[in-house]
Protein backbone atom coordinates (compact mmCIF):
# COMPACT_ATOMS: atom_id res chain seq x y z
CA UNK A 1 0.00 0.00 0.00
CA UNK A 2 1.23 3.45 -0.79
CA UNK A 3 1.61 6.27 1.72
CA UNK A 4 -1.29 8.19 0.19
CA UNK A 5 -3.71 5.29 0.66
CA UNK A 6 -2.64 4.89 4.32
CA UNK A 7 -3.29 8.57 4.97
CA UNK A 8 -6.76 8.35 3.42
CA UNK A 9 -7.64 5.35 5.59
CA UNK A 10 -6.54 7.01 8.80
CA UNK A 11 -8.42 10.19 7.95
CA UNK A 12 -11.64 8.25 7.35
CA UNK A 13 -11.36 6.43 10.66
CA UNK A 14 -10.23 9.26 12.94
CA UNK A 15 -12.45 12.11 11.76
CA UNK A 16 -16.05 10.98 11.40
CA UNK A 17 -18.51 13.85 11.45
CA UNK A 18 -21.56 13.50 13.68
CA UNK A 19 -24.69 15.60 13.87
CA UNK A 20 -23.62 17.23 17.13
CA UNK A 21 -20.33 18.41 15.73
CA UNK A 22 -22.01 20.11 12.81
CA UNK A 23 -24.30 22.22 15.03
CA UNK A 24 -21.52 23.42 17.35
CA UNK A 25 -19.58 26.61 16.88
CA UNK A 26 -15.92 26.23 16.02
CA UNK A 27 -14.62 28.85 18.45
CA UNK A 28 -16.38 27.93 21.69
CA UNK A 29 -17.36 24.32 21.10
CA UNK A 30 -20.85 24.93 22.54
CA UNK A 31 -24.16 24.38 20.87
CA UNK A 32 -26.17 27.33 19.66
CA UNK A 33 -29.66 27.57 21.07
CA UNK A 34 -32.35 28.83 18.76
CA UNK A 35 -34.91 30.79 20.76
CA UNK A 36 -37.99 32.83 19.94
CA UNK A 37 -36.89 35.74 22.09
CA UNK A 38 -38.91 37.50 24.78
CA UNK A 39 -42.41 38.47 23.76
CA UNK A 40 -43.67 41.90 24.61
CA UNK A 41 -46.94 42.12 26.53
CA UNK A 42 -48.49 45.56 26.88
CA UNK A 43 -51.65 44.66 28.80
CA UNK A 44 -52.21 41.96 31.39
CA UNK A 45 -54.06 40.76 34.48
CA UNK A 46 -53.06 40.75 38.12
CA UNK A 47 -54.66 38.16 40.38
CA UNK A 48 -54.23 38.87 44.08
CA UNK A 49 -55.27 36.25 46.60
CA UNK A 50 -55.24 37.53 50.18
CA UNK A 51 -56.06 35.04 52.89
CA UNK A 52 -55.64 35.25 56.64
CA UNK A 53 -52.38 33.30 56.28
CA UNK A 54 -50.73 34.35 53.02
CA UNK A 55 -50.76 36.73 50.04
CA UNK A 56 -50.23 35.41 46.50
CA UNK A 57 -49.84 37.69 43.45
CA UNK A 58 -49.87 36.35 39.88
CA UNK A 59 -49.37 38.45 36.75
CA UNK A 60 -50.65 36.98 33.46
CA UNK A 61 -51.26 38.13 29.93
CA UNK A 62 -54.79 38.61 28.55
CA UNK A 63 -55.15 34.89 27.74
CA UNK A 64 -54.14 33.76 31.22
CA UNK A 65 -50.56 32.61 30.50
CA UNK A 66 -48.53 33.26 33.65
CA UNK A 67 -45.72 35.80 33.28
CA UNK A 68 -44.65 35.81 36.94
CA UNK A 69 -45.88 35.07 40.45
CA UNK A 70 -44.78 35.45 44.04
CA UNK A 71 -46.10 34.96 47.55
CA UNK A 72 -45.14 36.15 51.00
CA UNK A 73 -44.18 32.62 52.01
CA UNK A 74 -41.95 32.40 48.94
CA UNK A 75 -40.12 35.55 50.06
CA UNK A 76 -39.30 34.08 53.47
CA UNK A 77 -41.98 35.57 55.71
CA UNK A 78 -43.10 33.09 58.34
CA UNK A 79 -46.13 32.72 60.56
CA UNK A 80 -48.31 35.76 61.20
CA UNK A 81 -45.94 38.05 59.24
CA UNK A 82 -47.04 36.46 55.94
CA UNK A 83 -50.46 38.10 56.05
CA UNK A 84 -49.32 41.65 56.85
CA UNK A 85 -49.69 44.62 54.48
CA UNK A 86 -45.89 45.05 54.45
CA UNK A 87 -45.45 41.50 53.18
CA UNK A 88 -48.04 42.19 50.45
CA UNK A 89 -46.09 45.23 49.21
CA UNK A 90 -42.89 43.17 49.13
CA UNK A 91 -44.65 40.45 47.11
CA UNK A 92 -45.83 42.98 44.53
CA UNK A 93 -42.34 44.49 44.28
CA UNK A 94 -40.86 41.02 43.70
CA UNK A 95 -43.34 39.98 41.01
CA UNK A 96 -43.13 43.32 39.19
CA UNK A 97 -39.35 42.91 39.05
CA UNK A 98 -39.84 39.49 37.45
CA UNK A 99 -42.18 40.71 34.71
CA UNK A 100 -40.24 43.88 33.88
CA UNK A 101 -38.63 42.10 30.90
CA UNK A 102 -42.04 41.65 29.21
CA UNK A 103 -42.80 45.38 29.11
CA UNK A 104 -46.10 45.09 30.96
CA UNK A 105 -47.75 48.48 31.51
CA UNK A 106 -51.53 48.15 31.93
CA UNK A 107 -53.21 45.80 34.38
CA UNK A 108 -56.70 44.60 35.20
CA UNK A 109 -56.65 43.70 38.90
CA UNK A 110 -58.70 40.84 40.37
CA UNK A 111 -58.68 40.66 44.18
CA UNK A 112 -59.85 37.55 46.01
CA UNK A 113 -60.02 36.98 49.75
CA UNK A 114 -60.42 38.85 53.00
CA UNK A 115 -56.83 39.23 54.22
CA UNK A 116 -55.18 42.41 55.42
CA UNK A 117 -52.91 42.70 52.35
CA UNK A 118 -55.70 43.49 49.88
CA UNK A 119 -55.46 47.25 49.81
CA UNK A 120 -51.68 47.35 50.29
CA UNK A 121 -51.04 45.11 47.28
CA UNK A 122 -53.30 47.18 45.00
CA UNK A 123 -51.56 50.39 46.14
CA UNK A 124 -48.17 48.79 45.54
CA UNK A 125 -49.20 47.87 41.98
CA UNK A 126 -50.32 51.45 41.32
CA UNK A 127 -47.09 52.88 42.78
CA UNK A 128 -44.96 50.30 40.96
CA UNK A 129 -45.40 51.95 37.58
CA UNK A 130 -48.42 50.00 36.34
CA UNK A 131 -51.53 51.69 35.00
CA UNK A 132 -54.55 50.05 36.62
CA UNK A 133 -57.46 49.76 34.19
CA UNK A 134 -59.94 48.15 36.57
CA UNK A 135 -60.05 46.67 40.07
CA UNK A 136 -62.54 43.87 40.57
CA UNK A 137 -63.37 41.93 43.73
CA UNK A 138 -63.93 38.25 42.95
CA UNK A 139 -64.17 36.95 46.52
CA UNK A 140 -66.51 33.93 46.49
CA UNK A 141 -69.67 34.51 48.52
CA UNK A 142 -72.01 31.72 49.62
CA UNK A 143 -75.57 32.16 48.33
CA UNK A 144 -77.17 30.25 51.15
CA UNK A 145 -74.18 28.64 52.82
CA UNK A 146 -73.80 25.19 54.28
CA UNK A 147 -76.62 23.38 55.98
CA UNK A 148 -76.73 24.36 59.68
CA UNK A 149 -76.13 21.84 62.43
CA UNK A 150 -79.13 20.08 63.87
CA UNK A 151 -80.34 21.49 67.20
CA UNK A 152 -78.83 19.84 70.26
CA UNK A 153 -81.11 17.60 72.29
CA UNK A 154 -80.45 17.78 76.01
Amino acid sequence: MSDEAKELKTEEITAPETATEVSTTEETGKRKKKGKGKRQVFRGRASIQCTYNNTIVTLTDQNGAVLGWSSSGHLGFKGAKKSTPYAATQVVADVSEKVKKYGLQELEVFVKGVGSGREASVRALANGGFSLISIKDITPLPHNGCRPQRPRRI
